[in-house]
């Protein structure tokens, strides 16, 4: 089901589609979206549910299928799930915590059942900031161990990160233990305020820019691929960086990269657009940052929610933009985090609050709070 990332249409189905398989968890992070519980919610989707989603997800034709929690290992049909995936042409990722539930065992299985990646989370480059992110003494080894485990089976392996205030200052070290580690992939989330998340912890505008130089120096020499979630604008950071390098004269090959069976996202990929997310019960959000629901697979196929749902139709539209994102020349391959402007403002429309930039001709309204203050705002 490999599909070139830059055909697809964002209107027909996502490129990207995520089922909460359950919010259960023995972690207790810092900064967890859905602020998970330790027992499973008695209306989580069932397996045969679970099931029908895979096979719609196989009918659309969606290319990066991941299955999250909470802890998805909390679920005993998992294994199942997996294969079922396998059987009608899905490939799967999964998202499992690092708690004593993932063994070595668990991860040998989950490669025997055809799961095509593994992601881990590794919030510091430290136990002490990463068990204390994670909530549980032994997180950072155990996805030390994940990561090695995986290698051993021949699972790719993904490791995703959280920036926030809380590890912004050991950037450089966890840029250098990615570099010691044999992934396929960095997946570099930044902090949407939302669940257990704080608005204290959050990056402000110059910050992002900081992060986004470090990943951009990063991605010249790793041998594996960095994206971001939730920081639309390092698209706009990329595209001025080679800008000034074709100005330059400056030519820059591209390391070769481990070997991946997912593709990269195309541009342009956001909140409802090309994106979608099933919660542990069945509600269809843009994204699981952007609590707002356009529909319940239980009541409606899922293919109907994202291709008519009002939400999703006007998530895709650019015309709705507003305040410098809509007045942005790069507005159509960004669009600036949609969730985190729902996060700040109630409006998904708004401005994206942690960028930085100003578009071409666009004079700030004197009534928005620049991002670059707003922790200082709240007082962190």
């Amino acid at each position: 089901m490999q599909i070139p990332a830059e055909t697809i249409d964002f209107s027909e189905k996502p490129f990207l589609a995520i089922w909460e398989m359950t919010q259960a968890c023995d972690l207790a992070c810092v900064h967890c979206r859905a602020s998970a519980q330790p027992e499973r919610h008695p209306l989580e989707l069932s397996t045969e549910e679970g099931k029908r989603l895979i096979d719609a997800i196989a009918a659309m034709r969606v290319p990066v299928f991941v299955l999250t929690g909470g802890d998805p290992i909390k679920r005993p049909d998992l294994f199942d799930l997996i294969v079922h995936a396998r059987q009608v042409g899905v490939r799967v990722s999964l998202t499992p915590s690092a708690t004593p539930l993932l063994t070595r065992e668990v991860v040998f299985r989950l490669k025997a059942a055809g799961l095509a990646r593994l992601a881990v989370s590794m919030d510091g480059a430290g136990a002490a900031t990463h068990d204390a992110f994670r909530g549980m003494s032994g997180s950072f080894a155990r996805t030390l161990d994940a990561v090695r485990w995986a290698n051993e089976a021949g699972l790719p392996v993904q490791i995703n990160t959280t920036f926030s205030r809380r590890n912004i200052g050991e950037i450089d070290e966890l840029v250098a233990l990615m570099e010691q580690l044999k992934i396929t992939l960095w997946s570099v989330f930044f902090l949407v305020p939302t669940g257990r998340g704080k608005l204290n912890d959050l990056l402000n505008a110059d910050e992002f820019e900081q992060v986004f130089a470090r990943l951009h120096q990063l991605s010249q020499i790793a041998p594996f691929d960095i994206k971001t979630t939730e920081a639309q604008h390092y698209r706009r950071y990329l595209l001025q960086q080679r800008a000034a390098e074709r100005r330059a004269g400056i030519t820059m090959e591209s390391p070769e990269k481990l070997p991946d069976t997912i593709g990269r996202a195309p541009r342009g990929l956001n909140d409802g657009k090309g994106f979608v997310f099933i919660s542990h019960t069945g509600d269809v959000f843009p994204s699981g940052f952007l609590p707002v629901s356009a529909g319940n697979i239980r009541e409606q196929p899922l293919a109907r929610i994202y291709r008519e749902s009002p939400l999703f139709l006007a998530l895709r539209d650019p015309s709705r933009l507003e305040g410098k994102c809509g007045a942005c020349e790069f507005k159509q391959i960004c669009g600036g985090s949609r969730a985190r402007a729902y996060a700040l403002t109630g409006n998904p429309f708004d401005e994206e609050p942690c960028c930085s930039y100003i578009p071409k001709g666009f004079i700030p309204s004197s009534s928005v709070k620049h991002a670059s203050n707003l922790h200082v705002l709240q007082g962190a």
